[in-house]
């Protein structure tokens, strides 16, 4: 279950990245820090790392590589294949239970896997709208992530460089822009 969402949340992620046209890799996105190249670097490579806590690297070694280039001349190619890797390591006997060393805290690799769950259902909001895209988020995603949020998140050492200040959230919004501004998105 838990890795089906991994997918669900990818496959949004590459919907979207599908369709960026060759004018589109410089647009900004809501990351204030990134464009839409950068964004699908920080989730290719996000994949790559997270497959390296799971092998034994180090909180040092996974942010030392956090910006390194990961998709090359074929951006829908690597992160399709960063997916695909991840899927594969954290589908192994015991994957889950390991315990890895996340940046902001040790955590088992089930918890790793749904935080780069909640990572990748975000960041393909982020890149809907630098697209202009649709940019509905799978409704069981976003169930998901607005009951579990505190569970998915408990213990680690949040702080602004992973998550914006909130802006506040309309009256009457939706659960999904209610979800976002918990992340430090304005979805108006």
């Amino acid at each position: 279950m838990a890795l089906d969402r991994f997918l669900l949340a990818s496959k949004g992620f590459a919907d979207h990245l599908r369709a960026v046209s060759p004018d589109r890799w410089t647009a900004p996105t809501p990351c204030t820090e990134w464009d839409v190249r950068a964004l699908v670097n920080h989730m290719t490579r996000g994949n790559i790392n997270y497959v390296g806590l799971l092998r034994g690297a180090t909180r040092e070694e996974f942010l030392a590589l956090r910006d390194a280039d990961a998709l090359g001349d074929d951006p829908v190619g690597a992160f399709a294949e960063s997916v695909r890797v991840f899927a594969a390591a954290f589908a192994e006997d015991g994957a889950l239970d390991r315990v890895v060393d996340y940046p902001l805290g040790k955590l088992t690799g089930g918890r790793a896997l749904d935080v780069r769950t909640a990572d990748s259902a975000v960041h393909t909001w982020d890149l809907a709208r630098a697209l202009g895209a649709d940019d509905t988020l799978d409704p069981s995603l976003v169930a998901w992530l607005d009951e579990d949020f505190d569970a998915i998140y408990a213990g680690l050492a949040l702080g602004p460089r992973f998550f914006a200040a909130p802006p506040p959230g309309p009256p009457g919004a939706s659960r999904q822009d209610r979800l976002l501004t918990r992340f430090g998105r304005d979805p108006r």
